[in-house]
């Protein structure tokens, strides 16, 4: 790109952040410092706002630039990944809003502890959902320094090291400045930006191809040079039973993982009634599958008209492929009309990004402050320090994934999202699908269910082809590589179940059996419900 066109594009980006940061300062005037209005934006948001709100927090790199990259590079394979974050909103809509909508407060601690040793529940729920939340954060730094980078014409290490530095120090801004409020309007102008720059890519690429889905799916094939097997199973996940069983690990993981995802439970605690959180959900899937149908065709669109060459010579995991088709598109990267067109799609996808670190570094942040420290101070001392403690959390949590995301920036941004996914699905679905449908679930169980997924699903990712003993591992000159998959959903997930039930049948502690009832009538009516 030239420099003109790179000062448009940059242009574009302080544009949006400008508005962003906007928004977070005419929020911090207006609200009142109370831990309901940080967390939960006062519940004052209705279906249609918070569904696309929740939309713009789902609809994340992984989405945009990891998945679409996926199709290019993998064709066929690539499409797991939309199949199982579209069908785990089933499990949500059916399962999880209503519900933890009725029990909950602010975080999913609040449902476990409901009829449980509040303490003990607390730590295990508050450190599991900080640990998602984190690796989650990570797969977004890394679709930041992809993107910035191709933006910049450099992708060498300074200029991903500053820019993943950038979005980290952003996000903690919203978050300690604008709470729940500003998050969520940042993620529903967001998710306009995001579907409307999608609408407009779809289109172009269907204009290409005359409206002929056919021709479009037969010139990705050819520019792929795998020919017929790039639209049939097995490209990416078909060299062998290793290949085959990871295959199943990760559809598991991303089908059972969206209901235990942290910065998604909290969304539906930001409307006032349960009935308003399930029309939430709803609203959330119609824009999502909208979405996901339109980035089945920017993948195979990014195979036929840019090519997987070019793509992976942009970024070997594929995570630049839209950007790429958007200069494409409006006439090639020396026109003016393509750069116009790069800087619009790198603008919304850097939007994306920073919406969704926001709401992700949000619910962390509760959990921290919420869960854990709450847990070890005096009640009489929590109200007036959690959201002191949340601002200062999110600064850590800042930390930490900007340290991470310098490691892995070499991944693909949906594969990464792909193990927050499995480590969501292992340790925080079991426990609260036991403490809102087993009478007989005790404190143990919920311990024991929380570690005994959280534990396994982390050790075998450390001992997977992820961490080391291959050329894209993050320690590629290491190997203690003991586990085969790369993603660990199809053992850790069951252990989680398991570990629940053992803790609870080796329990000396009776269960609450009105606990218990009083939690069922307020899950199922919303009696009682805050």
């Amino acid at each position: 790109m030239t420099s003109e066109h790179q000062t448009l594009a940059l242009i574009l980006f302080s544009l949006f952040i400008a508005v962003t940061l906007g928004i977070t300062t005419w929020v911090s005037r207006r609200r009142h410092g109370s831990t309901e209005e940080f967390y939960a934006g006062g519940r004052l948001f209705s279906p249609m706002e918070n569904g696309f709100a929740i939309a713009g927090d789902y609809m994340s790199a992984a989405s945009f630039l990891g998945v679409s990259g996926l199709i290019s590079l993998f064709g066929y394979d690539g499409l797991l990944y939309l199949i199982g974050f579209l069908v785990a909103w089933l499990m949500v809509l059916f399962l999880v809003a209503e519900l933890v909508r009725n029990c909950g407060r602010f975080t999913l601690a609040d449902v476990v502890a409901a009829r449980m040793s509040e303490r003990p529940v607390r730590i295990a729920a508050g450190s599991s959902s900080v640990v998602v939340s984190v690796l989650y954060l990570v797969a977004q730094m890394v679709g930041a320094g992809s993107l910035v980078g191709l933006l910049l014409s450099d992708t060498g290490p300074a200029a991903r090291t500053l820019t993943v530095v950038g979005v980290g120090a952003l996000m903690v801004v919203y978050v300690a400045f604008g709470g729940m409020r500003a998050t969520t309007w940042i993620q529903i102008v967001k998710a306009v930006l995001l579907i409307g720059g999608a609408i407009a890519l779809t289109v172009l690429v269907l204009v290409r191809f005359h409206g002929n889905l056919d021709q479009l799916l037969a010139s990705a094939a050819q520019r792929s040079g795998h020919g017929a097997r790039f639209l049939s199973p097995g490209l990416k996940y078909g060299g062998g039973w290793t290949s085959r069983v990871d295959f199943m690990s990760l559809g598991l993981a991303l089908v059972l993982g969206t209901a235990g995802l942290p910065h998604i439970l909290s969304r539906f605690y930001t409307v006032p009634t349960a009935r308003a959180a399930r029309r939430s959900a709803v609203w959330a899937i119609g824009l999502i599958g909208g979405f996901y149908l339109m980035t089945i065709v920017l993948g195979f669109g990014a195979a036929a008209l840019v090519g997987p060459d070019a793509v992976r010579a942009s970024s070997a995991s594929g995570n630049t492929a839209v950007p790429l088709l958007a200069g494409f598109l409006g006439g090639g990267a020396d026109s003016t009309g393509g750069a116009v067109l790069f800087a619009l799609v790198a603008a919304i996808a850097f939007a994306t990004i920073l919406a969704v670190v926001a709401g992700i570094t949000l619910a962390s942040s509760a959990s921290v402050a919420h869960d854990l420290y709450a847990s070890l101070r005096r009640r009489r001392a929590r109200q007036r320090s959690e959201v002191a403690v949340a601002r200062v959390a999110a600064v850590g949590i800042g930390a930490v994934a900007i340290a991470l995301g310098l490691l892995a920036q070499d991944m693909n941004v949906a594969f990464l999202v792909g193990l927050a996914f499995a480590v969501a699905a292992s340790a925080n679905l079991p426990v609260l699908l036991y403490s809102l449908f087993w009478r007989g679930f005790t404190t143990r169980g919920a311990v024991w269910s929380v570690y005994g997924g959280l534990v396994p699903a982390l050790l075998l990712v450390v001992l997977s082809p992820v961490v080391s003993g291959s050329p894209g591992s993050l320690f590629p000159g290491l190997d203690f590589q003991y586990f085969p998959l790369q993603n660990p959903g199809i053992v850790s997930i069951p252990l989680g179940f398991l570990a629940g039930w053992l803790g609870t049948v080796t329990s000396a502690e009776e269960p609450d059996e009105r606990k218990y009832a009083q939690t069922e009538v307020r899950s199922l009516t919303g009696a009682g419900a805050v």
